[in-house]
């Protein structure tokens, strides 16, 4: 007896060794993916973006239209018709063992991505990341642990890396990687995660510690609890129109069969909706960079009104059309544009007409916080990433925890399915309307 425990110690010490032998090869792969896609995607939008607008406005009517078709020609030839389907994809894979994400999806949504967000595609390419590095972690389960328990480990190893170097976030990697692709919990996938977590976050120390907004947090105040509450159902119901927007925007782009037509029509109106609102262009990242500037500088002024409240509403309706046209992205930079836009828009009118002293960037990040988890009901996850989108995010822990939680619990009350989990015999009968859980 003594002897079969031993035998059994060393067996499952053997299979953690190779099991950490196995994450620390799909997490620096992923890792690097992560990176380029990333700062590749980064450079070339800036670069088009400025160009462009100094030279020829009118050429943001026709960027996403490039972006598009190109997609689609190499889709159709390339590809060999073979679609993307984001992290649904992953969900199949996970529920059976012998279906695996093939080889062809890694360059698949690298290139998808990177074309669509870099002529203007309003979205982001984090879900174009995930999808890839997960497939990292599948071919490796394949090639490597066939016969193994361990493929939810690699496939969330690789995620946990990717989300990590997207955000420089190695606990909003791991919370992420739990949250909404694992959606349960176990030694293994805990050991998987934590080994790939502190190698991404090594990654990034050396690599990549820039985050996105170079703001400063200074301070927050219990005062504003009250506004935190509200601001977080009006982020809520702005993930809602979101979810709703992209279910449809793909079920009636779905019904028209001309190839030309579908692609042209959602592409042409995306780029028209980016030359009257440019901050509308790829990820919006920038966009949000020089409102929040401008609003700091002038914390008072109304001129910002009107755009915020456009681009609150107009961000996740371009996000929609660009994927429901076929662009590759997901609802990761849309939610945190969009919601950033609400919270300052609601600061700043707050301050305006009930003379309050709301701080607009704590605002923003409250509004971003309170939409991403929303939109993917992933309430921690959220909460690490949106932290780390600033220096010292951390200061702001409670508040955007608080933000977080009574969005998501809002918006899966009013609405259970997100853009990941809903069915599409869901997405034929929705109603008008937001549906009250029965």
């Amino acid at each position: 007896m003594l002897k079969q425990q031993t035998f059994r110690k060393r067996v499952i010490r053997y299979n953690y060794f190779k099991l950490f032998l196995s994450v620390v090869l799909v997490s620096l792969i992923s890792c690097i993916l992560a990176f380029s896609l990333k700062h590749l995607t980064e450079f070339f939008q800036h670069y088009i973006y400025h160009y462009i607008q100094g030279q020829q406005a009118a050429l943001f009517i026709l960027l996403p239209s490039i972006g598009i078709t190109s997609i689609y020609f190499l889709r159709k030839y390339v590809f060999q018709n073979r679609k993307n389907k984001g992290i649904k994809e992953i969900y199949t894979t996970l529920e059976t063992r012998k279906d695996h994400l093939p080889f062809f999806k890694i360059p698949s949504h690298f290139i998808n991505g990177f074309l669509t967000v870099i002529f203007g595609g309003s979205t982001g390419v984090e879900v174009s990341t995930v999808v890839a590095t997960a497939t990292v972690g599948n071919q490796a389960y394949k090639r490597i642990h066939s016969a193994w328990a361990f493929k939810t480990e690699l496939i969330c190893a690789a995620v946990t890396a990717g989300v990590t170097v997207l955000f420089g976030s190695g606990i909003g990697g791991l919370l992420f990687a739990f949250e909404v692709i694992a959606r349960r919990f176990s030694k293994t996938l805990l050991f998987s995660g934590m080994v790939s977590m502190i190698l991404a976050y090594a990654f990034v120390y050396f690599f990549d510690g820039k985050p996105i907004l170079p703001f400063e947090v200074t301070h927050w105040n219990l005062s504003a609890l009250p506004y935190i509450f509200l601001l977080a159902i009006l982020g809520g119901i702005l993930a809602l129109y979101f979810t709703k927007l992209v279910i449809y925007a793909k079920h009636y782009f779905g019904t028209i069969k001309s190839n030309f037509i579908r692609v042209n029509l959602g592409a042409i109106t995306v780029g028209a909706l980016i030359f009257f609102l440019p901050q509308l262009y790829g990820d919006s990242y920038v966009g949000l960079h020089e409102l929040l500037t401008l609003g700091q500088l002038y914390p008072m002024s109304q001129l910002t009104w009107l755009p915020l409240m456009l681009l609150l509403f107009l961000k996740p309706l371009a996000a929609s059309l660009t994927l429901g046209v076929g662009g590759d992205g997901g609802v990761f930079a849309p939610s945190i544009v969009a919601g950033a836009f609400l919270g300052m828009l609601f600061a700043q009118l707050c301050n305006h007409w009930f003379g309050t002293e709301l701080i607009l960037l704590n605002f923003a990040l409250f509004g971003a916080v309170a939409m991403l988890s929303a939109a993917i009901h992933a309430p921690f996850a959220a909460l690490f990433i949106i932290m780390s989108v600033v220096p010292n995010g951390i200061q702001l822990f409670i508040p955007l925890l608080i933000a977080s939680f009574i969005a998501k619990v809002f918006a899966k009350w009013v609405y259970p399915y997100n853009v990941y989990t809903y069915k599409e015999e869901h997405s034929l009968s929705l109603p008008t309307g937001f549906p009250l859980k029965q």
